[in-house]
């Protein structure tokens, strides 16, 4: 029975989803979900996810919310399909885990914030505030400032190979990079490089429609 992931093309949780299978070269079905009309709140889209938010995933009878849990979940269940997310040694399997919960607690907050203020209120026609920008440029430098750190020693950030802890950041770095804050990241080479090498990905590149 084919995956299918209900969602949005601009929405950076469902991208998230979307790299994941392409880098597993699972096949899906995209189900759009509109979310300039509501749907994400709709009685249907709300009985996948009951926050109503993109994106929610149907794989059989087992439906799921929570982007990261879903990349958890392809990622395991399909193990030994496309490219390997994820590391068979429990150690560095932990160490893995550790940068994507910094993903989720240290990147994604100050970038989120970013993605909002510079890329997606001006798609909106809505005005960007600069304080807003300026307090969490400063956040997201110090998150960057360690991932220099961790870079100079491993070429990413889980270990020696591309994992879900790298695929994660690939979003909002997706709206950041062509925005003034592209600085954060180019000013740092380790970090520059990085961003370079993930966001070539042939995968990441077909999920995120370029």
């Amino acid at each position: 029975m084919t995956i299918k992931v209900h969602g949005s093309p601009v929405s950076t949780a469902s991208m998230r989803v979307f790299a994941c299978l392409h880098e597993k070269g699972v096949p899906f079905e995209f189900v759009p979900v509109n979310l300039a009309v509501g749907e994400h709140k709709s009685e249907a889209f709300l009985s996948l996810n009951p926050f109503g938010q993109v994106p929610a995933l149907q794989d059989g009878d087992l439906t799921l919310f929570e982007s990261r849990a879903i990349t958890n979940y392809i990622a395991h269940v399909y193990a030994d399909s496309g490219n390997q997310l994820i590391c068979k040694d429990p150690k560095k399997m932990a160490i893995c885990s550790v940068w994507m919960e910094v993903e989720a607690h240290q990147f994604d907050p100050a970038s989120s914030k970013l993605t909002w203020e510079l890329c997606l209120k001006p798609l909106f026609g809505m005005t960007t505030d600069d304080a807003v920008v300026a307090e969490f440029e400063a956040k997201l430098g110090k998150v960057l400032d360690i991932y220099e750190a961790r870079l100079s020693k491993s070429k990413y950030l889980g270990g020696d190979s591309f994992t879900l802890a790298d695929l994660h950041h690939l979003p909002n770095m997706k709206y950041l990079m062509p925005s003034k804050a592209a600085q954060l990241f180019n000013s740092r080479p380790h970090v520059s490089a990085w961003a370079a090498d993930i966001l070539a990905r042939p995968a990441w590149l077909k999920a995120s429609g370029q």
